[in-house]
């Protein structure tokens, strides 16, 4: 079933907003989630991009959004099981890792178009470290498809849910921060052809996560 019929079924729409209102407002009040520059995001379709060095990142981000967000997801989550069939009812889609995955490229691009939010990490898995990896250009490419700005965001405190060695989960206190849109067309055409564009969006994008992770550093 692809995305597009699986968010037409209204049982999968209450169902996500049933979870959001319920276990969504459960987590953020658990991890204290302080939210800085929902402004930034644009009433209609964008791609969250942000930081990532937890399995909580999407969660939280998923909860906070201001309408409905959707995530990639990898593949094999969704062969079996109860999360098989719970992921499409809480917005997620299908990607296959390693590769460019053109289905899962063409849902996200439809999403925006028809105004909503997707999520992406462009450093494209969880990081171990407090620095920022090398990001993926898929971010750009499918902000670029659609025609949609991507909004940076940082997120900062889910590092410390679960450290290295810890057997225990623990409830720090999470900030996420949005920052200002980056458009495609902000690129200067005179930049280059449209693949150096999206390496030049790509960057802009992830130094601005940067600059958002700093400012919670420095404040």
């Amino acid at each position: 079933m692809t995305t597009p019929d699986v968010l037409a079924d209204p049982r999968s729409f209450y169902a996500a907003r049933f979870v959001k209102a319920t276990v969504g407002k459960l987590l953020i009040a658990a991890f204290r989630v302080r939210v800085i520059g929902q402004e930034n995001v644009p009433a209609t379709g964008a791609v969250l991009a942000g930081n990532h060095v937890s399995y909580a990142d999407p969660a939280l981000l998923w909860c906070i959004a201001p309408r409905q967000c959707h995530f990639m997801a990898k593949s094999e989550l969704f062969e079996h099981g109860i999360i098989a069939w719970g992921l499409p009812r809480l917005w997620a889609f299908p990607v296959k890792r390693g590769q460019a995955d053109r289905a899962a490229i063409s849902a996200a691009t439809e999403l925006l178009k028809r105004g909503e939010l997707v999520g992406i990490f462009p450093e494209g898995t969880r990081k171990k470290h407090d620095s920022m990896g090398e990001a993926q250009q898929g971010a750009s490419f499918i902000a670029m498809r659609a025609g949609v700005p991507i909004v940076p965001v940082g997120i900062q405190g889910t590092e410390r849910i679960k450290p290295k060695g810890s057997h225990f989960m623990r409830f720090p206190r999470v900030t996420i921060r949005y920052g200002e849109p980056v458009a495609f067309t902000d690129i200067d055409e005179a930049a280059g052809d449209r693949k150096r564009r999206m390496e030049l969006m790509t960057t802009e994008v992830m130094r601005r996560i940067s600059g958002l992770l700093a400012d919670e550093n420095n404040g």
